[in-house]
């Protein structure tokens, strides 16, 4: 049997939970690998058929866990507004804001020219 009819197999009917994940093959990852235009080597193979195992476990296990009565959420926590009115505040004034400045001239920062004059 191959792996996608394992899976369809072992979802059963709808909504009820797997309990393992689908045994992964060198072939499955080649095939996918394939599907992906992916060029891979024997031992890329043989390194991805464990390291998608693994994935596959993970999320099987998390599957597990995830029970059919606990509604989905977006944010583990609720969210509240974090707005606060829009009230004018008065800012800085010129003079404040170029006192730092390492030069100004007429009111304004000066800073060295960087681009070339243009025609």
């Amino acid at each position: 049997m191959s792996s996608s009819a394992e899976s369809t197999a072992a979802a059963g009917s709808a909504g009820e939970v797997r309990s393992a994940a689908p045994h992964l093959t060198r072939d499955d990852v080649d095939h996918l690998a394939h599907l992906a235009r992916l060029d891979l080597t024997e031992a890329e193979l043989n390194t991805y058929v464990g390291q998608l195992s693994v994935i596959l476990d993970s999320v099987a296990a998390v599957t597990r866990v995830a029970a059919g009565d606990i509604e989905p959420t977006t944010h583990a926590v609720p969210l509240t507004n974090v707005f606060r009115p829009d009230v004018p505040v008065p800012g800085v004034s010129q003079a404040q804001a170029l006192a730092g400045a390492p030069s100004a001239q007429d009111g304004r920062f000066r800073v060295p020219q960087i681009l070339g004059e243009e025609s």
